[in-house]
């Protein structure tokens, strides 16, 4: 499984890449913090309702969750759902959140 670093993120996402953030936490996790992007909470994965990102399927797609153990299982269903660029996110938003600002 591919991850990328919370610095590494940043820097790419700085330089402009193109790049997908995919949030699995929960709607009220989503709702006190988050760094924008489309939230699908881990549930809805397991049972297939991706339909929201569903044109990401051949997208750098980077997902994270809190600390990086819920993404990780999202990625595993993910990619058997068909989908191909997967990364994730090392520590989560925790992670992201201890970049200096």
């Amino acid at each position: 499984m591919k991850t990328i670093s919370a610095l590494e993120l940043k820097n790419r996402l700085d330089n402009g890449d193109e790049l997908y953030i995919l949030d699995v936490r929960e709607p009220h996790e989503f709702a006190e913090n988050n760094m924008g992007g489309v939230l699908l909470p881990l549930g809805k994965i397991a049972q297939l309702e991706i339909d929201d990102i569903d044109d990401w399927r051949n997208k750098e797609v980077i997902v994270h969750c809190r600390s990086g153990m819920r993404s990780m299982q999202a990625i595993m269903m993910l990619e058997s759902a068909g989908f191909s660029n997967l990364s994730n996110l090392e520590g989560g938003i925790l992670a992201w959140d201890a970049l200096p600002k």
